[in-house]
Formats: C-alpha cells, structure tokens, sequence
C-alpha cells in the first residue's frame, strides 16, 4: 500500500505553490504551504512533516539557511532542496548540510512523487532500524547484581532532571552507554545525543568542533561549520574524557555552561544553545584540580552529579547476563546459530581480571564464539583466547626484563595456575590448555617445572 506523507512545500513563487500542492494532493499527500523561511522554521518546529521541500533562492533568507537552522534547531524533519539557479557547489554545500537530496528546477511530477516515495521509506527504514537496535540491545545495559542496581537507580533518579551528570570509570566501563541512557530517558529524548570525545580532538580543532566556526575564519574553512552544541540542540551533549580538555578550552567552556551561548569562529554574535551537558573522565577530577590541570570553577559546574560506574571486576555476577546478551547480539549480527557458554566457561570468564571491562568481553565473546568448533564455548575454547588462570581476581603480573623472560616467566605462571585449578592433573591441565599431553611436559620443561613432581599430587 503506497505511503502518504505530509509535506511542507517552501517557495516564493504562488504558482510553484499551487501546482506542487495539487500534485501532491493528487496522489493522496497532505500539504502545507509556505511562501518564506523564517515562517517555514516556525511551522517545522510546531509541527510534525514527514518531508520538506524548499527552494534554495528566496528573497530574505534562503533555502541553504533555512536547512542549516532546521538542524541547528534539532528538527529531524528530512529536506529536499529545489533551485531553478542549481550549480555544483551549491549541490554540494546544501548535501553537506544535511538535505536528503537536491532537485533542479523545472522538475517532473513523476520525479518529486519519487522522491517523496523514496524519502517516506528511507524514514521508515531509519525507525526499522531503531526499533531493530532495541530489540538487539545495543544500546542496552545489562546487569543483575547488586553493585550495577544500584548504579541503576540513581541513574533512573537524574534522568528525569535538568541536572548535569558527571560520569566517573575506567576505560571500557560503559560510560557513553550510561551517557546515551540518560538521554534516552529524559524529556529530552526526541532531541540529538550528540557526543565528542576531548581526548581525541587536536587541541586545535577543538573549539571548532564544539562550537563552529564561519566560512573563511581560518585557513581551511571553506564553509559554514556547526558545532557540537548547535547540533545537541534541543537535546544533550556527551563530553567524554573531559579531564584531556586544555585549560584555555575549559575557560570557554565554562562561559557556554554559565550564558547558555555560543559564538563560532569568526563569528560576530552568540547563538542561544538548548542542550544538557553530561560529561566523563577515567580521571581523578579532583586531583587534577588540585595539580593544577583542570579549572576548579569549570570543576564545581560540571560536577553536580557524579556517577561512579564499576570495573567488571567488581560486578563479576553480571558476567552471565552479559555473555548471554553479547553472544546474542553476535548470533544476530552475523546470522549464526545461537551458541551456548558451558558453566565451566562462564566460570573461567568470572576469574580473569576484565583490564578492559565491559568492552573487553564483549570482543572475547566475539572471539571465543569464532574460534568454538562447535555449538558450544567451553573452558577449553577460553584457555586457547584467555589467559584466565594467570589474571585471576587478585593477579598484579606484569613482567620485567627482556621480552624473552617475560614470555617464559607469563607461560610459567600460566602452567602452575592451571595446574592448581586443575588440582594438579596432568591430562586435565593439558586439555584446558589446549596442549597435547607430550607437548605440555615439553613447555613445563622450557619454562623450569618439575611435572614428574606434580605427577605425585595428581593424575600419573
């Protein structure tokens, strides 16, 4: 059954008005009409269109403007361009904008049903998609411990609120996931979650990333460029790993947080920005503001709410949960059957340290689910991808020296631990290790164990 959508039909010419609007109408499609910009913006934001099409050259402002403060504006409504004046770098500039295409005028009935056919499933899609990201989970967080409930429950409690959080862990913790929840479970929600990592960015592009700049107000600036905060219009803006922000951005920062203002690069006025701010940091806050590293007024401004999100060591009763979820997600991704982690896998994966936290296991599961020649994940698939035994709970081995001895003294400790698990059975040790019989008596003999002695404790 074809699609009907409601259109909002932009120009200055009554004519094109009156002919697009019958067409469309023709074809069973609501539209709206509008002869100016700056009119158009306050119907797109009051109202509910499935597409926009707007002509580029109007008198007043124009059609390039009027998309550019769309979605500064945060309206996700998708824009089509028309220009009877088309020519390659308008195309172009009006795609970098963000319009879903660029048609040149005169243009056919049979091309704008089209390309209003085109856009609704495009739109379609796009929620398919959503929905389809729910029902895998990925942006979901799984737990069923008591350390994460808690965690949980404040983060239900601040959702709601206006309150700016600031979200403490380690790396691979899951701190743009918790970030992303809050969002989603705000008033904000229908608005952009727009993100930027500070540690990523060049100190000199920073401010550009965050707050935009104007065509030609630096070497390379060949055009208008939007920040992160125009762009989280309306909605919230993730700064992770703010603690890597240089000092002279933090003192911008901090008057875009106390005006609610923003001026781009070469710009000559402030833009009123709409946006939650959550931040991140794997840092101490508090001591680089005490070493001098991070503005104590910047400090007291985004540090309203902390939210401490623990390592996977601390929460290793998730682990279950998580397999199960992240093994599912790869099945899915990848059209494979489901696969099962025995208990004694799920065991072993509880022992190993997690240096890499959430993220780190959810590339094991990954792993471990291609290199399982069955449809099972065993103990024995973990020892050939992990070394569990030697980064248990309590494990701080690092190594010195060569690189040589590092290996073997890793190998050893390795051997003597899966032999302690194994409670000193050879054959059993062999097999969790991936390892002939033979050739472990032959590695134990490398790195200096006596397996004849252990044979008086174990299996013979």
């Amino acid at each position: 059954m074809p699609l009907k959508a409601h259109l909002l039909i932009v120009d200055d010419e009554a004519n094109t008005l009156a002919s697009l609007s019958r067409a469309f109408r023709l074809e069973g499609h609501e539209a709206t009409v509008c002869d100016n910009a700056a009119r158009a913006l306050e119907l797109a934001k009051a109202q509910a269109f499935d597409l926009i099409l707007s002509d580029v050259v109007m008198p007043g402002k124009d059609g390039l403007t009027l998309l550019e403060e769309l979605k500064a504006q945060g309206v996700p409504t998708p824009v089509v361009m028309m220009s009877g004046q088309a020519h390659i770098e308008m195309a172009v500039r009006a795609t970098r904008l963000g319009a879903l295409d660029f048609l040149e005028k005169p243009i056919s009935t049979e091309k704008l049903l089209l390309t209003v056919e085109n856009a609704l499933k495009l739109g379609r899609l796009e929620r398919e998609n959503r929905d389809l990201e729910r029902r895998l989970g990925k942006h979901e967080i799984v737990w069923q411990g008591e350390t994460m409930r808690r965690v949980m429950t404040q983060v239900e409690r601040v959702a709601a609120s206006e309150t700016r959080v600031c979200i403490l862990g380690e790396t691979g913790t899951g701190k743009e996931l918790v970030a992303r929840t809050l969002h989603e479970r705000s008033p904000r929600a229908d608005g952009p979650f727009v993100t930027l990592n500070c540690a990523a960015v060049p100190a000199e592009l920073i401010e550009s990333e965050l707050f935009g700049h104007e065509k030609g107000s630096f070497t390379g600036a060949g055009a208008r460029h939007l920040g992160k905060f125009e762009q989280a219009q309306r909605g919230t803006i993730f700064l992770d790993e703010i603690g890597d922000m240089p000092l002279a951005m933090q003192a911008k920062l901090l008057r875009v947080l106390e005006e609610g203002e923003v001026e781009r690069i070469g710009g000559d006025h402030s833009i009123a920005v709409d946006v939650r701010v959550i931040v991140a940091t794997h840092h101490d806050l508090e001591k680089l503001v005490r070493d001098g590293k991070f503005r104590q007024d910047l400090f007291h401004r985004v540090f309203v709410f902390p939210l401490q999100l623990p390592p996977l060591r601390e929460r290793r009763e998730d682990i279950p949960a998580l397999v199960e979820h992240f093994a599912q997600q790869v099945s899915t991704a990848n059209g494979w059957k489901p696969m099962r982690f025995t208990e004694d896998a799920i065991h072993a994966l509880q022992e190993y340290a997690w240096p890499g936290n959430v993220r780190e296991l959810r590339n094991a599961v990954e792993r471990l689910m291609l290199l399982s020649s069955s449809d099972e994940v065993t103990a024995e698939t973990i020892a050939l991808a992990l070394p569990v035994s030697s980064a248990g709970p309590d494990s701080s081995f690092a190594g010195t020296g060569p690189l040589a001895d590092r290996v073997r003294a890793f190998e050893k400790q390795t051997i003597l631990a899966e032999l302690q698990r194994n409670h000193h059975q050879i054959s059993n040790t062999a097999r969790a290790l991936g390892l002939e019989r033979s050739h472990l008596y032959k590695k134990a003999e490398q790195v200096g164990i006596d397996l004849k002695a252990v044979r008086n404790e174990g299996e013979r």
